[in-house]
């Protein structure tokens, strides 16, 4: 089996997940068998965060490839971001490192096609719903990307940072998070919804999420333990 290395911190809460579900999925795929190597380079959260949002992406770009180059170190063969908003600057790092890295948002807009979806609603950081690098590979696919209204994202980009991003949920989050996507169903007819933070799902799935819900973290766990095994 492949070793897989994880850029992860971005946050804290995902690489978890990340961590623990690609050792219980691997483990149950092989009867017990076997549980993966795994390499992690954590990085430094709040620098992260503050260089996507003062637009520093060349500095994002080096400080990131820093990560996927100590990986490669590592020996680790399939290596991936553990953070949607993190592929702002995707290709940058690609051209730095030479590294062929697992996209969320390319192995997210695969499951979606394999659902026969035309019309997906879209939940992530402010980041993420404003700008293309999670909604290229969909409508290149001819599928149609709804994001929340103006305020409602910024309700949304709140709630991920100080809430989801420090292991937060509530209740009353979850409850806004329904109101806003019944208003994008009903105006826009969307047919499911997808998770485009990897915090998301802590706070969403499809037991309590009035759509059906595109898990991104499960998705690209999924897609980095076929390419691994």
């Amino acid at each position: 089996m492949k070793k897989i290395g994880l850029v992860g911190g971005t946050g804290p809460e995902s690489t978890l997940m990340y961590y623990k579900e690609l050792n219980s999925k691997v483990d149950q795929l092989t009867d017990n068998k076997v549980m993966p190597d795994i390499a992690i380079e954590s990085v430094n959260f709040r620098k992260a965060w503050d260089l996507v949002v003062n637009n520093e992406y060349e500095e994002l770009a080096d400080y990131l490839a820093e990560k996927v180059n100590a990986l490669t170190k590592t020996e680790s063969e399939v290596i991936a971001l553990t953070a949607v908003t993190m592929h702002i600057v995707y290709d940058r790092i690609k051209e730095k490192t030479g590294v062929s890295l697992v996209s969320i948002p390319m192995s997210v807009c695969n499951e979606v096609k394999s659902r026969g979806y035309k019309k997906i609603g879209l939940l992530g950081t402010i980041f993420t719903m404003e700008q293309d690098y999670m909604k290229k590979d969909f409508v290149n696919a001819g599928i149609e990307v709804i994001t929340p209204s103006g305020e409602d994202r910024k309700l949304v980009a709140q709630r991920i940072y100080e809430e989801l991003e420090v292991g937060i949920v509530k209740e009353s989050t979850l409850n806004e998070f329904n109101d806003i996507i019944l208003k994008m169903k009903q105006e826009h007819d969307i047919e499911a919804v997808v998770l485009g933070c990897t915090e998301l799902p802590l706070l969403l799935n499809d037991d309590n999420c009035i759509l059906p819900c595109l898990d991104s973290v499960a998705i690209h766990i999924n897609e980095l333990i076929k390419l691994a095994m």
